[in-house]
């Protein structure tokens, strides 16, 4: 008995040292990190940003795989049956973690089971840019031309079931309007729709958004937040407008494979915090139209848990569906 309880012991020895070993030398290799929106999305900006500053401070490459469509389900999927190893990261949002589950009858993953919350890393204001074509410069105006043509108003969203989608759908119900929804593979080309006029609408995050406002490429009516924008002072919220219950962020974090050792999720998240709360980057994303928003593994679990209800109570008060 004696013997095979230090041949255990050994061999629980042995595993430790190799797993503390391990943890120590992360990362060995070049890191993974699935980001849900293609280039010059919000998900994309926010892995560029914080992959650049953790090449810089590891020596490894932090390579950011666009994995677009099917409302981040096929990118989650890759990310939650990888190996826990911490060498595949995904930057997951609202949509694909908060979201999905009351939208889906099915998923391939699950958002609190198979992932490793490592830190939020921003949230993201949305600006309700309207088409040059559209004849409306207010909310108020919106709502009034659209109970006058119902199912007429055309507006784009970054995919069925994202954050813009839900935001929109919100306000329909609380407006009492009903708008026509055309999904795309991303923010900036259903932006892009709204800018050639095929569309009329967009609630946009305010990262790719606010550049085509101060272009002169689309005319921003609103903001879902509570408080105007610095970037666009000059907008209104749609809270002010007469819809004061109305207020909405779509939000973003770093998340690894659920089993990843913890010592290795302490260290991103020890990193990850540190350049978020780097001056560089406060002033990049600030620029970006993004508010930086470093938290603990637990802080953005919880966020992630309780954002769920929240939303999936929304897709059945308002009737939202994957078309």
């Amino acid at each position: 008995m004696k013997r095979y309880s230090k041949a255990v012991l050994a061999t629980f020895v042995a595993g430790l040292f190799t797993v503390v070993g391990a943890t120590a030398a992360y990362p060995e290799r070049p890191i993974r990190m699935i980001a849900l929106n293609p280039p010059g999305g919000v998900s994309d900006t926010c892995a560029r940003t914080i992959g650049e500053k953790l090449t810089e401070r590891w020596g490894q490459q932090i390579v950011v795989d666009n994995r677009v469509g099917a409302s981040g389900i096929i990118g989650s999927e890759i990310a939650a049956k990888a190996q826990p190893d911490g060498y595949t990261l995904l930057l997951g949002f609202i949509g694909n973690l908060s979201i999905n589950p009351g939208l889906f009858s099915k998923l391939p993953y699950d958002p609190q089971r198979d992932f490793a919350p490592i830190s939020l890393v921003a949230r993201s204001p949305i600006v309700v840019a309207a088409s040059l074509s559209l004849p409306v410069k207010s909310i108020r105006e919106l709502a009034a031309l659209a109970k006058a043509q119902p199912k007429k108003i055309a507006y784009s969203s970054s995919g069925n079931g994202n954050g813009n989608h839900l935001a929109t759908e919100l306000f329909s119900s609380m407006a009492g309007i009903e708008l026509l929804h055309v999904p795309f593979r991303g923010g900036p080309p259903a932006l892009a729709a709204v800018i050639r006029g095929d569309t009329k609408l967009m609630f946009g995050n305010a990262v790719f958004t606010v550049p085509q406002v101060k272009a002169g490429r689309v005319r921003a009516i609103a903001v879902t937040t509570e408080n105007r924008l610095p970037l666009l002072p000059e907008v209104p919220t749609i809270a002010e407008s007469g819809y004061p219950n109305y207020v909405v962020t779509t939000w973003f974090g770093v998340l690894t494979t659920a089993g990843t050792p913890p010592a290795i999720v302490k260290k991103l998240n020890d990193e990850i915090v540190d350049i978020l709360n780097d001056a560089e980057v406060k002033q990049r994303l600030d620029r970006a139209g993004l508010i930086p928003a470093p938290s603990s593994p637990g802080e953005f679990a919880a966020l992630i848990k309780s954002e769920t209800p929240r939303w999936t109570e929304v897709i059945q008060k308002t009737g939202a569906r994957v078309d």
